[in-house]
């Protein structure tokens, strides 16, 4: 059985190598059903990390042939904050139409979808989603999935600056002392109906206050935001 989204997410949280990160790549490729999962990340130092489901071939053959420096998707993301498809960046070029032709060979699908992440110091790095399909099949994943592959992005990113040599973890976000009661309750089976009586607060205020502890935590659903903040202690039920 393909793990879920929030399995996945809580066992790249307790990855203790950075070998964890190549695991839940692997999990993620086959939970959307794609061709390839990728990260790949440049440290504060300098030193590069990959993970992914690409073909040991064809990264030995990316790194042989120094493709870094003709690959559009890193020359296109490393300008951009936001996400890019791959249909969006210059493919114009002699060398860039080989690349890519060689690369389809190598079995990369002729789609592609990364989030350009920036860290501290000048940490950079891409989570990329690649698949073989249609273009109305690809806008209608990208547009499904946008979301949660962004937190997804970021995910691999916090575990990989975590587990970077020498490095303090950045400190997670705090909750608020109303968000921190808004996800005690839930945790402890209130309905949202009950939580706003308790509170004495709107539902439209309490919306609020889950979504804030969501993204503060990093957490696809509210499901996962009470599963991340019990284990880290956040809130104690």
């Amino acid at each position: 059985m393909t793990p879920s989204l929030d399995g996945i997410l809580q066992q790249l949280e307790c990855a203790e190598a950075l070998e964890g990160l190549q695991t839940a790549s692997v999990a993620l490729r086959d939970h959307y059903n794609v061709a390839h999962i990728v990260y790949h990340w440049v440290s504060s130092s300098g030193q590069q990390y990959g993970c992914g489901t690409y073909s040991p071939e064809w990264v030995a053959r990316y790194v042989e042939q120094a493709y870094l420096r003709v690959d559009p998707v890193v020359a296109g993301c490393y300008q951009k904050f936001h996400p890019v498809d791959w249909k969006r960046l210059d493919w114009s070029s002699k060398a860039s139409r080989a690349f890519q032709k060689e690369a389809i060979e190598y079995g990369v699908g002729n789609q592609g979808f990364s989030i350009p992440i920036r860290g501290p110091n000048g940490q950079f790095a891409l989570f990329t989603v690649n698949n073989d399909c249609s273009d109305e099949d690809w806008a209608n994943f990208t547009e499904t999935h946008r979301q949660h592959l962004i937190i997804l992005s970021h995910a691999f990113n916090q575990k990989a600056l975590e587990l970077e040599p020498g490095r303090t973890p950045l400190a997670a976000q705090a909750l608020s002392p109303r968000e921190i009661d808004a996800m005690t309750l839930i945790a402890v089976g209130y309905s949202r109906a009950q939580v706003a009586v308790t509170l004495s607060i709107s539902e439209n205020t309490l919306r609020v206050y889950i979504e804030s502890a969501r993204h503060k935590l990093g957490a696809l659903n509210t499901t996962h935001a009470v599963a991340k903040a019990i284990a880290r202690g956040v809130i104690v039920v």
